[in-house]
């Protein structure tokens, strides 16, 4: 099983490039990453994970939107960005090539995490 990082050791990584071939977390590995995430959650049965921001107006998000780019670009680990009702965000992220989640996934979020608006 996989050991649960922190946010901080997991920021200080980079995300590797996957073109399959790795084996996804099970669940007990994905939930027991999340404990160490705040306020990220599974979703699509435990496949993804998502997290969600609800922002001062269109502009903060739009910018935010932006950030997570530039990581992700960074990180080249592209998540799932979401805009609904002009200021609520949402980012999910799944490793697409294995269909499920890896290492990178936790990665990419404790660094969206860091780029984040303070609530």
């Amino acid at each position: 099983m996989t050991q649960p990082q922190s946010a901080c050791e997991l920021t200080a990584k980079r995300c590797v490039p996957c073109e399959g071939g790795v084996p996804k977390y099970s669940l007990a590995e994905a939930e027991s990453q999340l404990a160490k995430l705040s306020g990220w959650r599974l979703s699509h049965d435990g496949e993804r994970i998502r997290k969600d921001w609800r922002l001062k107006h269109f502009r903060q998000a739009m910018q935010f939107l932006g950030e997570v780019a530039r990581v992700a670009e960074e990180e080249k680990h592209h998540p799932d960005l979401h805009l609904e009702g002009y200021r609520n965000v949402w980012v999910e992220i799944y490793t697409h090539a294995i269909g499920g989640l890896s290492e990178n996934d936790f990665i990419l979020a404790a660094k969206i995490d860091v780029v984040a608006p303070a609530a």
